[in-house]
């Protein structure tokens, strides 16, 4: 749904006149919930580490936990980028969330195939994933507090319910449900999530409510819902977000916003048109507007979000570059390519 046109004047009138340079995100949210952020092993490296000491309390790997880069060969792992990662949060005393032990990306090929190259069975799928799941969060036991432990199984498709993956099609669903038996019971104490976009869509809402009741109600151990919140200033409105955010809080488990950022783009591409890329006072103000409208919202559900989870550091790099469309640049995030201070940023931070 586009937002209907309006002006998007915002209440900053000088940005400079409200930086604060004593002050992060983290400190301005410290009453209402963690500010966290997806990381790799350069940014940590990097200039990027000093914005992120200073903004965020909790960081979220992007990539390095994920199952092909960790486990990339049934019997070989590869720890040195996510042990890096664990190990730059304890020196620093921020929290970890692991991402992701389940997804119907970024699969390795061993997972799904026998010894002849044939589809596994059923029994082989589940073993190597209890492997997996095992293996990973037993390293990392007492560093990571919560995990996203099954991501997106949900289809987009009004007509479909699960998303007819590789692991689906090979296991049905039991691989959903025994994945967070797995998890609970390589580690007792962290914090299991399920985790999903276009979660503002009423459709596709229904369907991931019904799939966390389904798994509460065969006591399956699913402790939180994650909202990945990939979303733009083209379509998202108060209204929408409200009724979302509501509709899950009323299952009675806590959420966390996993995965944000704010396209400047509509999300349905008219491939006929070439977009507009300019990032433009208005798209500035637009932007401004949706971070603003969000973030006084997650705070009035501050007594059911536990979280806040910003998707990359900054525009200087974003997973929306290039992505729908190849050579196009985004400007998602609350910080711009030199790592400063965004007009959304001030809209984020003043209440």
């Amino acid at each position: 749904m586009f937002l209907v046109a309006v002006s998007f004047s915002c209440t900053t009138a000088n940005d400079n006149a409200k930086d604060d340079p004593t002050k992060g995100l983290k400190d301005h949210y410290n009453a209402f919930f963690p500010i966290g952020v997806s990381v790799s092993p350069a940014e940590l490296r990097s200039e990027e580490a000093t914005l992120i000491l200073k903004e965020f309390n909790s960081i979220t790997p992007v990539n390095a936990m994920k199952m092909k880069p960790i486990h990339p060969k049934e019997h070989e792992y590869y720890w040195k980028d996510a042990d890096s990662i664990v190990a730059f949060a304890k020196r620093n005393g921020l929290k970890v969330r692991g991402h992701v032990l389940v997804w119907h990306q970024e699969l390795p090929e061993w997972l799904l195939k026998d010894s002849t190259g044939k589809d596994a069975t059923k029994e082989q799928v589940l073993q190597r994933l209890k492997e997996h799941i095992t293996h990973v969060m037993q390293r990392y036991k007492g560093s990571i507090y919560a995990w996203d432990v099954v991501n997106e199984v949900i289809s987009d498709d009004k007509n479909e319910f699960y998303r007819p993956s590789p692991l689906y099609k090979l296991c049905g669903e039991d691989f959903i449900f025994k994945a967070f038996e797995y998890a609970h019971a390589a580690d007792p104490d962290a914090t299991l999530f399920y985790n999903d976009y276009n979660e503002t869509d009423p459709i596709k809402r229904a369907k991931i409510i019904q799939l966390i009741r389904k798994l509460r109600s065969a006591n399956i151990p699913v402790h939180a819902i994650g909202l990945q919140a990939h979303w733009s200033i083209y379509d998202l409105t108060e209204k929408e977000l409200e009724a979302t955010l509501k509709d899950f809080s009323n299952l009675g488990l806590p959420l966390q916003i996993t995965e944000l950022d704010m396209s400047i783009y509509p999300r349905i591409v008219d491939e006929k048109k070439a977009p507009d890329t300019l990032f433009s006072k208005e798209k500035q103000n637009r932007q401004a507007f949706q971070y603003k409208m969000c973030f006084e919202l997650f705070r009035k559900y501050r007594k059911h979000i536990t979280g806040v989870t910003f998707w990359n550091v900054s525009d200087k790099k974003s997973w929306l570059d290039n992505f729908p469309v190849k050579g196009r640049k985004d400007h998602p995030l609350l910080f711009n390519e030199m790592l400063k201070r965004k007009r959304a940023y001030y809209e984020v931070s003043s209440f």
